[in-house]
């Protein structure tokens, strides 16, 4: 466990082929770069196809979007929009099951308060059809 990481897994992390790291890692990259720079809470970005294309269904985008809607909210980030994204950390669980450590980083929303805010969100991510897929849920 680095700190801040990601907790080892119950059952431990396992090593994968360099294929599906990289799938995985270039997935993620272009996921997150879409929410830099973009108000979470408004219909553009909730609407934009790219975005939804990592959700089995749309129930799943609506969860997911959702709950990040609400951290990005409760950690004050200003109008809900993080100026930077950065996947920190990647953990296997299995071949087809990753957990995604990322930091997400805004300006502070309230008053007299002229700094910088942070989240640190861990998302799952399954490999099925494929195709690696966010999995909203609890870790």
């Amino acid at each position: 466990l680095s700190e801040g990481g990601i907790p080892e897994p119950e059952g431990g992390s396992v090593a994968v082929p360099p294929e599906a790291a990289i799938m995985l890692n270039n997935g993620a990259a272009v996921f997150y770069e879409q929410l830099v720079q973009r108000r979470v809470n408004t219909l553009e970005t909730f609407n934009d196809p790219v975005l939804r294309k990592y959700f089995r269904s749309e129930d799943l985008f609506f969860d997911y979007y959702a709950g990040l809607a609400q951290e990005l909210a409760e950690a004050h980030f200003e109008k809900s929009r993080p100026f930077a994204i950065e996947v920190q950390e990647m953990i296997f669980e299995s071949a087809a099951q990753a957990q995604v450590q990322v930091l997400f980083r805004g300006y502070d929303n309230r008053p007299l308060r002229p700094n910088r805010v942070s989240l640190v969100r861990r998302d799952r991510w399954q490999y099925e059809q494929e195709a690696w897929w966010i999995t909203p849920g609890n870790l």
